[in-house]
C-alpha cells in the first residue's frame, strides 16, 4: 500500500552544520513528487532523510518530524532498517552488486532481511519484481549471469527491481537518469508512470523537462546564501509551479536565469 508522507519543521544537521532548514511538505500517496533546485541546495540530503539514509554519515541528525501515514520515522522505537524496508531507494548511478547474478541481485534485499524462502517463492519474487521494473522479457533467459553485464539502463531497472522486491510503500529516486542515455531515460520515465499506481515516488532531478514530464507535484529548493542552509521555497502541483509559481526565485530557476 502506497502511503503519504508529512514532513513538519524538519532541520537536518551534519554535526553542528545546519544543511537543510525548516522543511514543511505533504507528499501525497500514489503520486510522483519531484525535487528541483540548484546544486548544493539540500534536495538530495532531504530525500535521504526520508528513509534515514543520510545517517550513514557520522554526526548526521534531524529535528522535526517525518510521518508516513502518521508513523514517525524518527521515533525512538523505530529501527532504521525497517524504515529502509518501507522506503526504498534508487541511486544516481546504477549499482547492481557486480559479483551477483541478476537473480541474486533482485533478492539481495530479502537476504539482507535474513528471510529464508523456498525456491518457488524466490522465483515468484524475482519474476514479479523484474516484470514491475519492465526488465523480465529482456533478462528471463540469463538470470544466472552477472547484473554488471547489463547495459546502463538495464542496470538501473535491475536496481529498481531490487528496491521493489521487498514491497516498500515509498520509492525514492536520486537523479535516477543522470547517468543514462536519452532512450534509457525515456524507458525509466515510462516506468515511473507505471510504478506510481502502486508506490509513492519521490525523485530528485536536475532536468527541468524531466520534472515536468514525470511529476504530479514539484518542490523547489534553494540556498539561502553562501554557507547557509538549503530551504524549501515552494511546492505544489507541477503545472502550477512551472507555469505560475508564487515565488520569483522559483520562476527564475525554471526559466534558467540561475542554477
Amino acid at each position: 500500500m502506497a502511503k503519504s508522507i508529512d514532513v513538519s519543521d524538519l532541520n537536518i544537521y551534519y554535526g553542528d552544520f545546519l544543511a537543510v532548514e525548516g522543511v514543511n511538505i505533504a507528499i501525497p500517496a500514489r503520486s510522483v513528487t519531484a525535487f528541483i533546485g540548484p546544486s548544493g541546495c539540500g534536495k538530495s540530503t532531504f530525500l535521504r532523510s526520508l528513509n534515514r539514509m543520510h545517517e550513514v554519515i557520522p554526526g548526521a541528525h534531524v529535528q522535526g518530524k517525518v510521518l508516513i501515514d502518521g508513523e514517525d520515522l524518527y521515533a525512538d522505537e523505530m529501527d532504521p532498517v525497517n524504515v529502509r524496508r518501507m522506503v526504498g531507494m534508487v541511486f544516481q548511478r546504477p549499482n547492481p552488486f557486480p559479483t551477483m547474478s541478476i537473480y541474486d541481485n533482485v533478492l539481495a534485499g530479502q537476504k539482507l532481511n535474513s528471510k529464508r524462502m523456498k525456491k518457488s517463492e524466490s522465483d515468484a519474487i524475482v519474476e514479479r519484481s523484474l516484470r514491475s521494473a519492465g526488465l523480465w522479457a529482456e533478462v528471463k533467459d540469463r538470470l544466472s549471469r552477472p547484473g554488471s553485464g547489463l547495459s546502463g539502463g538495464q542496470q538501473q531497472r535491475l536496481c529498481i527491481a531490487r528496491a521493489i522486491s521487498v514491497e516498500p510503500e515509498v520509492l525514492l529516486m536520486d537523479e535516477p537518469c543522470s547517468a543514462l542515455d536519452p532512450i534509457s531515460t525515456s524507458v525509466i520515465e515510462d516506468l515511473i508512470h507505471e510504478l506510481k499506481e502502486k508506490y509513492t515516488i519521490v525523485i530528485v532531478t536536475h532536468n527541468m523537462q524531466q520534472a515536468a514530464r514525470v511529476s504530479d507535484e514539484t518542490a523547489f529548493f534553494n540556498l539561502s546564501g553562501v554557507g547557509k542552509p538549503g530551504k524549501l521555497v515552494e511546492s505544489g502541483r507541477t503545472e502550477k509551479i512551472f507555469s505560475n509559481p508564487d515565488e520569483e526565485a522559483t520562476e527564475a530557476y525554471i526559466q534558467g536565469r540561475f542554477g
